[in-house]
């Protein structure tokens, strides 16, 4: 076929569920009702690849402001790699993203490829898998987001993510099946997190606290909506001894890794209270 009908434009919510299933195929088990989150963190920032009617490769651009986007969702169909189309993608994504500071995390594979983009790295980041169950703590102050109002999160998530993330949060906090809670003490947000229903199990993410204790509490209670024959996962800083202490106290295993690399300087976020990233394709 020849290049030129080779076509990159914006994803329609259908090719963002096709990119999700490719998602999937690569192990990196999605959550089962995401697409609403991600469109909604910014519609023209999904793009897809298409060779004639055929979609072909992928890439999330989300532009979270005019200073900082998120990259993710970087795949091209098998029979299609090593061909050149999934690099005139990433150019005409990082186009898009002209003028901000990117962030990824990027899978081992991909490493030296992104190096060579510009993109350098901030640390590791640590899958670990365990199984649900448990009974949720009591008396420690939890309490459903959904009783809050959401500018009482985002001015705590303002300490985790180098932009405000409104229209991303609004919908990732009250997904489908999900669970989303926090600890408030003295009348103050100490820490909150979300486990949401994947392809395979659960995802706790994000898990962000004021200190270790109160993580370990959160996880607890967001565990205790899973099952014991449910697997779960978290996603944790290397960087955050505590938070992979947490992890290994609950006999859960490493089981993926991907860098946090950046195009700019590495934002001033508090990862030391990063127990658990939010999503590796959306930060």
């Amino acid at each position: 076929m020849a290049e030129q009908d080779y076509l990159i434009k914006v994803m329609s919510k259908q090719d963002l569920l096709q990119a999700i299933d490719w998602a999937a195929a690569e192990g990196w088990n999605p959550g089962l009702y995401d697409i609403e989150s991600f469109h909604a963190a910014d519609p023209n920032g999904f793009l897809v690849g298409y060779l004639g009617d055929e979609a072909i490769a992928s890439i999330s651009v989300v532009k979270y402001d005019d200073s900082y986007g998120f990259l993710g969702f970087y795949i091209v169909k098998p029979e299609y790699r090593g061909k050149g189309y999934g690099f005139k993608l990433w150019q005409a994504g990082l186009q898009y993203l002209e003028g901000c500071n990117v962030g990824l995390d990027g899978v081992v594979e991909q490493q030296g490829n992104y190096k060579q983009s510009g993109f350098k790295l901030a640390y590791g980041n640590i899958r670990f898998e365990g199984v649900g169950g448990g009974d949720e703590p009591e008396g420690i102050g939890l309490v459903d987001l959904s009783e809050l109002p959401l500018s009482e999160v985002l001015d705590y998530d303002a300490a985790f993510f180098p932009t405000e993330r409104k229209h991303f949060l609004r919908h990732w906090i009250s997904q489908t099946g999900s669970r989303a809670l926090g600890i408030k003490q003295a009348g103050k947000l100490v820490g909150y997190g979300v486990i949401r229903p994947c392809r395979n199990g659960f995802k706790i993410g994000p898990l962000f606290a004021d200190d270790a204790l109160l993580a370990e509490e959160l996880f607890l209670a967001l565990r205790a909506k899973a099952t014991v024959k449910d697997n779960i996962y978290l996603d944790v800083p290397e960087v955050n001894l505590p938070g992979v202490a947490l992890a290994e106290k609950y006999s859960m295993e490493p089981v993926f890794t991907t860098a946090r690399m950046y195009t700019g300087d590495t934002p001033d976020i508090s990862v030391d209270r990063t127990f658990g990233v939010t999503t590796f394709e959306l930060g």
